[in-house]
C-alpha cells in the first residue's frame, strides 16, 4: 500500500524521478553548466555531479563543484543564491555548492529556505561571498533553522570573530570547517559543544579560548609537577565545553608552543594538525604528555629539535605521525619512535636525514604506510629493517641514496602492498635468478621514474611485474638507459589501468604479440585499455599513424602524443569523441585537410593543441560551429590559409588563442571584440591586413603578439585593458603617433613596435611604463628628444609572467588519488582537498601543460635574438634606433642599472657620451653608432665589465680611445671606424702631440653651446658701437676726421661703380 502511493505521487522516467530530472536540468542551465548529459536516467548521468538512493532513485546528492571542474560553466561569474531551486530534491541529502560564485541572495529565497530540506546533512557554501550586506548577522544566525545539519563548510566566506558564535546554535552541528576564513588573534570556541570535527586551519589565529582557558595553564603545571593531583585536571577539564571534540585541524595559523596547554581540556581529543605553524625551539616532555590520548598527530612544517624522535616515546596511543619537512638532520635514533608499536602511519618525508635505516624501525610492525622520501638514506634497499614490516600497504622510498635491486625480491612478504614508489634513486645490478619470483602482492601503483642506473647495469623492468594484474597507475618515465622495449604484455594484463607515463623513455619499440611493428602503435591498443582515462605518450619516437579505435575510448580524457613523429591525418572517430577534454598532438609531422576534424572538435573537448604540424588548406566557415567548452587552441606554425573562420569569435569562453605562423589573409573582423575571456593572443607571421578593431571589453588580455603582418592605420585602443602584459606589434604598417593611453596600462612589460612608421615624437608618458622591461621602438619616424625621464624606468620584473596552466594540476593524479582516498590514510586525507601544492601529495609530480611559449624576437649584438620562457624575466632592454631623434643622450639613462642592451643607433644626436654609463654594470650591447656625437669617449666606461658589443662608429667623437682593459680590450677597429679625430688602439693612429684633439677646456666643459655663442656675439657688437658713438659725440676733431673718411669712402665707391657700370654694352648705347 505504502508503494502505491508513493508512486503516485510521482512519475518515474527510466531511473530518476522526472520533477528531479526537471529540476537538474533548470540547474544546468542557471549556472551555464554545458555537460553532454545523455539519457533519461539522471542517476546514471556522467562526470559525478549527482547522485541517488539506489533503491528510491531519489536524488541524494548534487556536486555542483564537480561541474565546475570539468570546464563546463562560465568562469568568474557570480549568481544570486535562490533556495527555490533546490528544493524539488526533498531526499537531498548532501549539496556541494563550493566556489560557484553566489554574491548574495534572492530576496527571501536565502540559505534559511533550505531548512525545508528537511533530511539535509551536509551543506558547502565554501568559497562564496553569501554573508554579505548590513544583515550579515541575521543571516548567519539562519543557518542555526537547519535542525538536520551534521556538516557545514564555510570556508574562506566572509566569517570573523565577531560572528563565530552565532554558530553555537546548531544543536545537531557535528563538524564545521572555517578553513582560510578572516579569524584572527584569539578566537573563542566554547559554544561548539556538540562538535566532533572542527577545522579552523589557514587564518591568523594566535590563541583558543574556552570556558576554562583562563586558568588551564596554571592547572597544567600544577598537575605535572604534583603527579598525585592529577585527577583534579581531569575533572576540570571534564567540565569543559569542548569535551566532545575529537579532530581539530589548526594548520597554517599563527600558534606558538602554548597551544598544546590550551588544548588540555580536550580529553577526547584523536587528531590534532599543526602543520605550518610556529611552535619553535625545544618541545618539553610535559608538553606532550597533554596529547597523551591523540592518535593522530599532524606536525609537518614544524621546526622540531633534532632530539624531538626520542621524546616522543610517550606518546604510545599514537597511530599517525607526520614530520614532512621538519628540518630533522643526522641519522635516525634507536629510541623513543622505536617504541611507538601502535604506529600505523609515518612520514618523514623531505627532511636531512641520511645514514643507512637504524634496525628498529623493524619494530613498527603495524605500519600501513611509511613515506621517507626526499631524504638521504644510503644502503642497499634488499638489506633495511623496510623488509620485516609485511602490514605495509603504501611504501616511498623516492629520491633518496638507496641502491634498489630492481627485481625487488626483498618485498616477497608484503601481500598488502598496493603502493610502490622508487623514483630518482639508484638501481644496481644483480643476478638473473633474482629476477624470477612470484610476488604475494598485487600492486595498483608503482613508479620507478627518473631512476639512475648501475654504470655497468642495463636497465630491465621488475620481472615481478608479470604477476601484477590491478594496476591503475605506473610511471616508468625518463629511464632512458639502454632503452625499454615497449611492456605490452604490462598492459594487456592490466584491464583496469587508467594512469600510464612513457615519458622520454626512448622506447625502441611498441608492440603487440600480435604484429610486432617497429615504432607503431599496436593495432589492438585499444582493446588492451578499454578502460583508459589518461594515455601520455610524449616525446618518445613513435612513428606511425593516430589509432582509429582511439575515439571510441569511452572513458579517455586526456590524450597527450606531442613531440613524436606521427603522419597522416586526424580520424573523425578521434574528433568526433565525446569523452576527449583535452588533446595534444604538437610537433608531429601530421598533414592533411584540418576539416573536417576541426568541426568535430567541439563536441566536449575544452583544449586542442595540433601546433607544429604540416595541416593545410583553408578552415571553412561554418555558422552552426560554437562552444562553451572550448577555452584552448593552438593550431600555429602550420601551413593553414584562408580568411579567419566567423565561427571563432562565437566562441566566447576561449582563454588562448594561438594562430601564428600560418598564411592566414584578410583582416582581424569586429566580432574579434567578443572574445572577452581572452587572456593569450598569437596572429603573428600571418598575412593579415587592414586595422586593428578597436574593443573596449578585453579587459582580461594580457599577452598579444602580432607582429609580421600587414596591419595599418593608427593604433587603435584595443587593448588598453590594466592586465596586458606583452604588445608585440612588430613589423606592420601601422602608422600616426603612438597615443597616450599606452602609458595607462600598469602591467606593460614588453612593449615592441618595430618596423612600422610611427611619427612623432617619442611619447613622455612612456615613463609611466613603471613595469617595462623590455621597448622596441626601431625602425620608425620617430624625432625630438629622447625623454629624459626615461631614467625613472626601474626594469624590474613585476608582473609574472605567463608560463604554465592550472589545468595541469587535475590532469594526472586522478588514479593515483582514488587509490590513496580507497585505502583511508589519514595522513592523505588531512593534506587532499586543503589547497596546498601538488607536490605536497605523496605522488610529486604534476604535469603543468605548457604551451606553446611565449617568445618575442629582439635585435641585439647585431644580431635577431629570439627570447622565451623564463629568459624574459631577466632580459631587459631598450632600442630606439633607426629614427629622427635629436638633442643630447641624457645622463640619467645610466641609471637603468639592470639594463642588457641599448640601441640609439642610426639617430641625429649631438653632444658627448654620458659617463654615466659606466654604472651600467649588466650591460652587454651598447651601440650609439651613425649618429653625431662629439668629445672624447669616457674612459670610465671600461667600467662596464659585461659589455660584448660596444659601437659608436660613424660620430663626431676625439681624442683617444679608453685604455684596452675589462672588456674594452676585446673591442676592434669597427667598434671606432667613421671617427677620424680618434686615435689610440686598435686603431692605426698614435695620439701624437700633433695629433688634432678636443681642446681642454672642451674636454673639461664639453662642446660649445651654439645659443650662448650667439648672444654673447650680439652683445659685444653692441657695446662697440655704443663706445664708438661714445667717443665720436665727445671729441669733435675725431668726428669730423670721422665724417670726411665717410664722405670720402662714399665719393669713391659712387665713381667705382659708375666707371664700371659705363663700361657694360646697355649703359653706352644710353649714352
Amino acid at each position: 500500500m505504502i508503494s502505491v502511493l508513493v508512486l503516485e505521487e510521482a512519475k518515474w522516467s527510466n531511473g530518476c524521478w522526472d520533477e528531479e530530472r526537471t529540476a537538474l536540468l533548470h540547474l544546468k542551465s542557471f549556472f551555464n553548466l554545458k555537460m553532454m548529459e545523455e539519457g533519461p536516467d539522471c542517476c546514471e548521468w556522467k562526470w559525478g555531479w549527482v547522485e541517488c538512493n539506489v533503491t528510491t532513485r531519489r536524488v541524494t546528492g548534487i556536486y555542483l563543484n564537480v561541474a565546475k571542474n570539468y570546464f563546463s560553466y562560465k568562469l568568474n561569474t557570480s549568481y544570486l543564491f535562490n533556495a527555490s531551486i533546490f528544493l524539488p530534491f526533498e531526499d537531498l541529502r548532501t549539496l556541494d555548492l563550493s566556489y560557484i560564485g553566489f554574491a548574495g541572495s534572492v530576496e527571501n529565497q536565502g540559505i534559511e529556505k533550505l531548512s525545508k530540506l528537511r533530511h539535509l546533512q551536509n551543506l558547502s557554501l565554501a568559497g562564496n561571498d553569501l554573508f554579505t550586506g548590513s544583515n550579515l548577522t541575521d543571516e548567519i544566525k539562519l543557518l542555526s533553522r537547519m535542525n538536520s545539519l551534521e556538516i557545514l563548510d564555510l570556508s574562506r566566506t566572509n566569517m570573523t570573530n565577531n560572528y563565530l558564535s552565532y554558530l553555537g546554535g546548531f544543536s545537531s552541528l557535528r563538524s564545521l570547517t572555517l578553513q582560510g576564513s578572516y579569524l584572527q588573534g584569539t578566537v573563542k570556541i566554547e559554544d561548539f559543544y556538540n562538535l566532533k570535527k572542527l577545522d579552523l586551519s589557514q587564518n591568523g589565529i594566535e590563541t583558543l579560548q574556552s570556558s576554562y582557558g583562563k586558568y588551564l595553564q596554571k592547572l597544567f603545571n600544577y598537575v605535572f609537577f604534583q603527579p598525585r593531583c592529577s585527577h583534579a585536571f581531569n575533572v576540570y577539564a571534564g567540565s569543559g565545553r569542548l569535551i566532545n571534540l575529537q579532530e581539530i585541524d589548526l594548520s597554517y595559523n599563527l600558534f606558538d608552543n602554548n597551544i598544546l596547554a590550551e588544548l588540555g581540556g580536550c580529553l577526547n581529543l584523536k587528531s590534532l594538525n599543526l602543520r605550518g605553524n610556529r611552535l619553535i625551539g625545544s618541545i618539553d616532555v610535559k608538553e606532550l604528555h597533554v596529547l597523551r590520548n591523540v592518535e593522530n598527530l599532524i606536525l609537518d612544517f614544524t621546526p622540531l629539535p633534532f632530539n624531538f624522535l626520542q621524546s616522543i616515546g610517550i606518546l604510545t596511543s599514537l597511530k599517525t605521525l607526520s614530520l614532512y619537512g621538519c628540518g630533522l638532520t643526522g641519522t635516525l635514533p634507536t629510541q623513543g619512535w622505536c617504541y611507538l608499536k601502535s604506529l600505523e602511519e609515518l612520514s618523514l618525508r623531505r627532511n636531512a636525514l641520511g645514514g643507512e635505516i637504524t634496525s628498529c624501525l623493524g619494530n613498527l610492525t603495524s605500519l600501513r604506510y611509511l613515506d621517507i622520501a626526499g631524504n638521504y638514506f644510503t644502503g642497499n634497499v634488499a638489506d633495511t629493517p623496510l623488509t620485516n614490516l609485511s602490514m605495509l600497504q603504501f611504501l616511498s622510498l623516492s629520491f633518496n641514496q638507496f641502491h634498489v635491486p630492481p627485481s625487488f625480491k626483498s618485498f616477497a612478504n608484503h601481500s598488502n602492498l598496493k603502493v610502490l614508489l622508487a623514483r630518482g634513486n639508484k638501481f644496481v645490478a644483480e643476478p638473473a635468478t633474482s629476477q624470477t619470483w612470484s610476488p604475494k602482492f598485487q600492486l595498483k601503483v608503482f613508479d620507478m621514474s627518473s631512476c639512475e642506473i648501475d654504470e655497468d647495469g642495463k636497465l630491465q623492468l621488475p620481472n615481478f611485474l608479470y604477476y601484477q594484474y590491478d594496476l591503475r597507475y605506473i610511471d616508468l618515465s625518463y629511464c632512458s638507459n639502454g632503452g625499454i622495449g615497449f611492456p605490452h604484455w604490462l598492459v594487456e594484463n592490466n584491464t583496469r589501468l587508467e594512469d600510464l607515463l612513457l615519458i622520454d623513455t626512448s622506447i625502441v619499440d611498441i608492440c603487440s604479440t600480435y604484429n610486432h611493428l617497429q615504432h607503431e602503435i599496436p593495432r589492438n591498443f585499444c582493446s588492451i585499455f578499454p578502460n583508459l582515462e589518461t594515455l601520455w605518450l610524449s616525446e618518445n619516437a613513435l612513428k606511425s599513424t593516430i589509432p582509429v579505435c582511439l575515439g571510441g575510448m569511452q572513458q579517455l580524457i586526456y590524450l597527450d602524443m606531442s613531440v613524436n613523429n606521427l603522419s597522416g591525418g586526424i580520424p573523425k572517430e578521434l574528433a568526433m569523441s565525446r569523452s576527449l577534454v583535452f588533446l595534444d598532438l604538437s610537433v608531429n609531422t601530421l598533414s592533411g585537410k584540418i576539416f573536417p576534424p576541426i568541426y568535430y572538435f567541439f563536441n566536449s573537448l575544452a583544449v586542442v593543441l595540433l601546433r607544429g604540424n604540416k595541416f593545410e588548406g583553408e578552415i571553412p566557415d561554418f555558422s552552426t560551429i560554437s562552444s562553451t567548452n572550448l577555452y584552448m587552441l593552438d593550431v600555429g606554425f602550420n601551413n593553414l590559409s584562408g580568411k579567419l573562420p566567423k565561427w571563432l569569435w562565437k566562441n566566447t569562453n576561449i582563454e588562448r588563442l594561438d594562430l601564428s605562423r600560418n598564411h592566414f589573409e584578410g583582416s582581424i573582423p569586429m566580432e574579434f571584440c567578443n572574445l572577452v575571456d581572452l587572456l593569450f593572443l598569437d596572429l603573428s607571421e600571418n598575412h593579415l591586413s587592414g586595422t586593428i578593431p578597436s574593443c573596449s571589453n578585453l579587459q582580461k588580455i594580457g599577452y598579444v603578439h602580432l607582429r609580421k603582418n600587414k596591419l595599418s592605420g593608427p593604433l587603435s585602443p584595443a587593448f588598453n585593458g590594466s592586465s596586458l602584459v606583452t604588445l608585440d606589434l612588430s613589423e606592420n604598417s601601422l602608422t600616426g603617433e603612438i597615443p597616450d593611453w599606452v602609458g595607462m596600462l600598469p602591467n606593460l612589460s614588453i612593449f615592441l613596435l618595430k618596423a612600422n612608421q610611427f611619427d612623432g615624437e617619442l611619447p613622455v608618458h612612456f615613463c609611466r611604463l613603471y613595469a617595462l622591461s623590455i621597448l622596441d621602438v626601431s625602425r620608425n619616424k620617430l624625432s625630438g628628444r629622447i625623454p629624459s625621464c626615461l631614467s625613472n624606468l626601474t626594469l624590474i620584473l613585476r608582473t609574472k609572467r605567463d608560463t604554465s596552466h592550472p589545468f595541469y594540476n587535475i590532469i594526472m593524479y586522478s588514479a593515483f588519488r582514488n587509490v590513496l582516498a580507497g585505502s583511508r590514510f589519514t595522513i592523505y586525507d588531512q593534506i587532499s582537498n586543503k589547497g596546498y601544492y601538488y607536490d605536497e601529495l605523496p605522488s610529486s609530480r604534476s604535469y603543468f601543460l605548457k604551451y606553446g611559449a611565449e617568445f618575442i624576437e629582439f635585435p641585439t649584438k647585431y644580431r635577431v635574438y629570439t627570447y622565451q620562457g623564463k629568459i624574459l624575466d631577466l632580459f631587459f632592454a631598450i632600442d630606439l634606433s633607426c629614427n629622427q631623434l635629436t638633442g643630447t643622450i641624457p645622463p640619467g639613462l645610466g641609471n637603468l642599472s639592470e639594463i642588457r642592451g641599448l640601441n640609439l643607433s642610426h639617430n641625429n644626436l649631438t653632444g658627448a657620451i654620458p659617463s654615466t654609463f659606466s654604472k651600467l654594470k649588466q650591460i652587454e650591447s651598447l651601440d650609439l653608432s651613425y649618429n653625431n656625437l662629439t668629445g672624447r669617449i669616457p674612459s670610465e666606461l671600461t667600467e662596464m665589465t659585461a659589455l660584448a658589443v660596444f659601437s659608436v662608429a660613424h660620430n663626431n667623437l676625439s681624442g683617444p680611445l679608453p685604455n684596452r682593459k675589462n672588456q674594452f680590450g676585446t673591442f676592434e677597429e669597427n667598434s671606432y671606424k667613421g671617427n677620424p679625430l680618434l686615435c689610440g688602439p686598435p686603431l692605426n693612429k698614435s695620439c701624437s702631440e700633433g695629433t688634432p684633439s678636443a681642446s681642454s677646456s672642451e674636454e673639461e666643459h664639453g662642446p660649445v653651446d651654439m645659443g650662448y655663442f650667439y648672444i654673447s656675439f650680439a652683445v659685444s657688437y653692441g657695446i662697440i658701437f655704443l663706445a664708438t658713438v661714445a667717443v665720436l659725440y665727445i671729441n669733435p676733431y675725431w668726428r669730423r676726421a670721422w665724417f670726411k673718411f665717410v664722405e670720402d669712402c662714399s665719393t669713391a665707391c659712387y665713381f667705382f661703380i659708375v666707371d664700371r657700370l659705363g663700361r657694360l654694352p646697355c649703359f653706352r648705347r644710353n649714352m
